[in-house]
C-alpha cells in the first residue's frame, strides 16, 4: 500500500507541476510577446538616431512583389525563396518561413480554440498566405501563385547583388573589439581555422570539426584536441573551423546565413584550400546538419560521420507543408521549465528581445570575461565565453531559423542518402541529461540510419557530451577513425 500510495503522489505532483508550467509559461510568454513588441520600435528609434536609417525587421508584414523580369521575390506557395538576379546569373538562396511567421502566443492559442469549436483542422501555415504577425495577406488565396517578401529581406538583398554596395559590416548594436572584427581589417574573407597536425599534405586523412549553434572552434581545440594521442596527431590533420557569422569568421551583414551558405564557404575557404581529400567529419548539435549536407555532396571523401545530439525531429506527412514551424514548434516550445527550453524559445521566437541580449552580453563580452575572472581569482577557463559570445545578432538570427528550421525538409533525403549512398561508419553520441535536444533525436537517426551506432552517455548534457569527458571523448574518436 505504500508503495502504491507513494506511485500515486509522484504521479499527481507531475501532473501538478506540469499544469503549474502551462499557465507560468503562458503568462511568461504573453509578457515577451508585449516586450518585443515595444522592443521592435525603440530599436527603430534608435537605429533611426544612431545610424540615420530605418532598419526594417521580420516584424515588418511582407509586401507583394511582382515577379517581373529583374526583380527579387520571395517565398512561392509552400516554400520561401531569396533569388538575386544579375546580368551573369541567377543565384537561389533558401530561407526559413519562418523568420517572418513567428505568431503570437495570445494568437495560437485563440486560433487553436476556434478550430476545435468548429472542427476544423485548419489550413497549413506558409509565408506566401500570412503575414509576421499571422494575418492572412490581402488578396491572397488558395491555388494562386502568391509572392511575398519581408521588408527585412529587402533591405539585404541590395548587397547581395553584383555591383551594388554592400551594408557596413558592423552594426552599433554588434561587438567592435579586435577579436570579433579581425576578419574585417584583414584581406581575407575566409572562415577562420585552427589546424593541428602533419603539414604540407602529409597527414593519411584529415578531421573536419563544425561546432554546434553560437559556438566557435574552441569547443574542440580547448577540449579533445589536447587530448589526442601523439599518433593521432601524426596520423591525422585535425581541422576545426569557425561557421560563418561565428568566433573568428566574417560575419557580413548582408548575409542570410543559409544552408547553401555555411556548406559553400566550408568548402571554398577549407576543404578546397587545404585540399582535403579524404575525411572524417565531427559534428556537434547544429553542425550535424551541415556535416550531412557535405557527406552528401562528397559522398567518396567521407570516410566516417561523428554526430553529436543531432537535432532532427521527423515531420508528419500532414505537417510537411509546414515542416519549419513544425521544427520550431519543436526546437521552442514556449515552456519555462526547463530553463534551457526557455532560452531556446526565447532566442528562436523573439527578434528584438535576442538583440538586447547580444547587445548586453556579445557586445560587452570582454567585460563579462573579465569579471569571471575577478570572480574566480582566474581559476578557470574563460574559452565558452569565446564559443556563446562571439557572434552577431544578425548571424546567430539567421542561422537559427535557415539551419536548423529551414532544414526540417531536407533532413530525411539527407539521411536517407548517407544510408544508400555512402559506406561510411555512422556514430552518434548523445548526452542522457541533453534537455536541449531529447536523446530521441539521436534513435530518429539510427531508425533512418539502420548501420547507425548510439550511445547514450549517462549524466552529460548539451554540452557537457564534450567538455568534461573530453580525454574519454578523444580515445573514442581515435577508435572510430582506426576502423
Amino acid at each position: 500500500m505504500g508503495v502504491a500510495t507513494a506511485a500515486k503522489t509522484r504521479v499527481a505532483l507531475s501532473a501538478l507541476g506540469g499544469a503549474v508550467n502551462v499557465v507560468v509559461s503562458f503568462v511568461v510568454f504573453v509578457i515577451l510577446d508585449v516586450l518585443d513588441f515595444v522592443l521592435c520600435y525603440v530599436y527603430k528609434v534608435a537605429d533611426f538616431l544612431i545610424e540615420a536609417e530605418w532598419r526594417p525587421c521580420y516584424c515588418s508584414s511582407p509586401k507583394g512583389l511582382a515577379a517581373n523580369g529583374g526583380d527579387i521575390f520571395v517565398s512561392e506557395n509552400g516554400g520561401s525563396k531569396v533569388v538575386c538576379l544579375s546580368s551573369s546569373k541567377v543565384q537561389l538562396e533558401e530561407i526559413s518561413d519562418t523568420l517572418f511567421s513567428r505568431r503570437t502566443l495570445a494568437y495560437e492559442v485563440s486560433s487553436s480554440t476556434l478550430r476545435r469549436l468548429r472542427s476544423d483542422p485548419g489550413p497549413s501555415v506558409s509565408s506566401s498566405y500570412y503575414n509576421g504577425k499571422g494575418k492572412r495577406m490581402p488578396g491572397a488565396t488558395r491555388g494562386q501563385p502568391s509572392f511575398t517578401v519581408s521588408s527585412a529581406v529587402i533591405e539585404m538583398l541590395p548587397g547581395r547583388i553584383v555591383g551594388q554596395v554592400p551594408h557596413p559590416i558592423r552594426r552599433w548594436s554588434d561587438c567592435d573589439c579586435k577579436h570579433c572584427t579581425s576578419w574585417s581589417s584583414g584581406g581575407s574573407k575566409s572562415l577562420f581555422v585552427r589546424s593541428v597536425g602533419p603539414k604540407d599534405n602529409k597527414a593519411r586523412e584529415d578531421v573536419l570539426f563544425i561546432h554546434g549553434f553560437i559556438s566557435s572552434s574552441q569547443f574542440w581545440t580547448e577540449t579533445v584536441f589536447p587530448n589526442f594521442s601523439d599518433a593521432a596527431r601524426s596520423t591525422y590533420r585535425l581541422l576545426a573551423i569557425d561557421l560563418l557569422g561565428f568566433g573568428r569568421s566574417p560575419k557580413p551583414s548582408d548575409s542570410f546565413y543559409t544552408l547553401r551558405e555555411h556548406v559553400g564557404m566550408i568548402e571554398q575557404t577549407v576543404i578546397i584550400p587545404h585540399r582535403v581529400r579524404s575525411f572524417h567529419i565531427v559534428a556537434h548539435s547544429l553542425g550535424c546538419v551541415l556535416a550531412l549536407a557535405l557527406a552528401v555532396k562528397h559522398p567518396n571523401s567521407v570516410k566516417s560521420l561523428t554526430l553529436l545530439a543531432p537535432p532532427y525531429y521527423p515531420v508528419p506527412k500532414e505537417r510537411q507543408a509546414e515542416a519549419a514551424q513544425y521544427v520550431m514548434g519543436k526546437v521552442a516550445p514556449r515552456r519555462v521549465w526547463p530553463i534551457i527550453s526557455l532560452g531556446a524559445s526565447i532566442a528562436c521566437r523573439y527578434e528584438h528581445i535576442t538583440r538586447t541580449a547580444c547587445l548586453v552580453v556579445c557586445k560587452h563580452h570582454l567585460f563579462w570575461e573579465s569579471v569571471t575572472k575577478i570572480i574566480t581569482m582566474n581559476r578557470i577557463r574563460t574559452f565558452l565565453f569565446d564559443c556563446f559570445f562571439c557572434h552577431t545578432t544578425n548571424s546567430a538570427w539567421h542561422t537559427l531559423h535557415n539551419v536548423i528550421c529551414g532544414s526540417a525538409g531536407k533532413l530525411e533525403g539527407y539521411l536517407d542518402a548517407v544510408r544508400d549512398r555512402l559506406k561510411c561508419d555512422v556514430n552518434i553520441f548523445h548526452g542522457a541529461d541533453d534537455e536541449l535536444i531529447p536523446v530521441k533525436c539521436s534513435y530518429n537517426v539510427q531508425r533512418r540510419i539502420p548501420r547507425a551506432r548510439v550511445k547514450v552517455v549517462e549524466k552529460k548534457d548539451h554540452i557537457t557530451i564534450v567538455v568534461g569527458r573530453q580525454e574519454a571523448f578523444a580515445r573514442e574518436l581515435e577508435e572510430i577513425w582506426r576502423k
